[in-house]
């Protein structure tokens, strides 16, 4: 039996702080989105970026829309990244410190940052993703030299 929209669960999410802040942002600057970053210069911080001013590249995955206040706020992640923590899901969280230094929050003295979770074998199901994924996962999300 496929899984319908409503019973698969969130690749997602995001706490109440991370709410708050990006409500104050979304009011402050416009439609926005997030690109879960996939290392160097800004670690592996989700950047939040005016949805003009980021260019998607052809491999990048839409995880979802996160709640804004207002139409939602798209989190994007790599395709190789996404590989690598597709049995993982995301939340997005907000706490006191300075920002990756090209993401939105900087100035505020609040940074975004991503927590996670494996997804369960049931919830890998309603993914339609085997659970046997889990052993095959890349050990990490390192990009080939």
């Amino acid at each position: 039996m496929e899984s319908t929209p409503q019973d698969r669960p969130l690749r997602v999410g995001i706490t109440d702080a991370a709410r708050e802040l990006l409500t104050e942002l979304r009011g402050r600057f416009g439609p926005l989105m997030f690109h879960q970053s996939g290392g160097c210069c800004d670690g592996s911080a989700p950047m939040l970026f005016l949805v003009t001013d980021f260019k998607l590249g052809s491999r990048d995955v839409l995880l979802g829309l996160v709640d804004d206040g207002h139409d939602g706020t798209p989190v994007y992640i790599g395709g190789l990244q996404f590989e690598a923590w597709r049995h993982t899901q995301l939340i997005l969280d907000a706490v006191v410190g300075r920002g990756a230094g090209f993401s939105l929050e900087s100035p505020t003295g609040k940074r975004f940052l991503t927590r996670s979770r494996v997804f369960t074998a049931s919830e890998l199901a309603a993914l339609g993703e085997s659970p046997d994924s889990l052993a095959t996962a890349p050990p990490s999300c390192a990009l080939p030299l």
